[in-house]
């Protein structure tokens, strides 16, 4: 079954219109991101419509290259000021130590659970992973699952995902773990960032296959796994269409989450 990731985000979106009333009016989402990024700003776009759905301001403090990291703590300080949550969109320009920028981000306001601190929210794709598996009708319990990529927005979070939910777990890298593994997964969650690393013949009949790796390619947004993996896998999560949107929705359900925690 291809899963219709657009679908599943409208559904959470109305059920957060329905719950908007008991919010505060002016709740405000902050966004700390460079100035000359293309690619976040077209993802701050995508956040910003549905913001407006659910009439969410968005507040974008901009990093010029030549920015500082003393620069960015005090714009992230003015977001927490008036924000009831914050995303730091990476990449920050290359002048930043993003890892301080990280552990000045309040926990309490950190909607990408990016940051490394225990909160009361899944990261987003984590939280969209969960969705796909929960609609579907799949459980993880005892199954061997694989992750490709152990990166902050992705691997990390949706294998403690996967060990909360009692698979066996395995995190491939670059560096460590091979794809062999894929042969003899009952779920793979793919996070790479590597358009069409994974091919129908390296999976097993029947495998839940949930892309959450984007990347472009030839100008055109890619998943990491080939579209012809649809055809053996019982799940399938398509780029795009897929877990993006839902992660986007699972964004303002954190946020909502943390607003109420305030």
């Amino acid at each position: 079954m291809i899963v219709d990731g657009k679908a599943i985000a409208a559904s959470i979106v109305d059920a957060l219109i329905k719950e908007r009333g008991t919010l505060p009016s002016d709740l405000k989402l902050g966004v700390l991101m460079g100035a000359e990024d293309a690619a976040s700003a077209s993802f701050v776009r995508i956040k910003e419509r549905v913001a407006q759905k659910l009439s969410v301001e968005v507040v974008r403090e901009l990093l010029p290259d030549n920015c500082t990291t003393e620069d960015a703590l005090a714009a992230l300080e003015r977001l927490d000021e008036q924000c009831a949550g914050i995303i730091i969109q990476m990449p920050l320009p290359s002048n930043i130590n993003a890892a301080d920028i990280l552990a000045a981000l309040p926990a309490h306001k950190d909607v990408d659970a990016i940051a490394g601190v225990q909160t009361a929210v899944l990261a987003p794709v984590a939280g969209a992973v969960s969705e796909v598996l929960v609609r579907m009708g799949v459980s993880a319990s005892g199954k061997k699952a694989v992750v490709v990529g152990a990166g902050k927005l992705v691997g990390a979070p949706v294998a403690e995902l996967l060990r909360d939910l009692w698979a066996h777990v395995t995190v491939i890298t670059k560096d460590e773990g091979s794809l062999d593994e894929l042969k003899d997964a009952d779920i793979v969650v793919l996070g790479a960032g590597e358009p069409g690393l994974v091919k129908p013949d390296m999976l097993k009949e029947k495998v839940v296959l949930i892309d959450a790796g984007t990347s472009e390619d030839a100008g055109r947004l890619a998943g990491d796994a080939d579209p012809a993996c649809a055809e053996v896998a019982s799940v399938f999560t398509p780029v795009p269409g897929g877990i993006g949107p839902i992660a986007v929705a699972m964004i303002f359900k954190n946020l909502f989450a943390l607003a109420k925690h305030q």
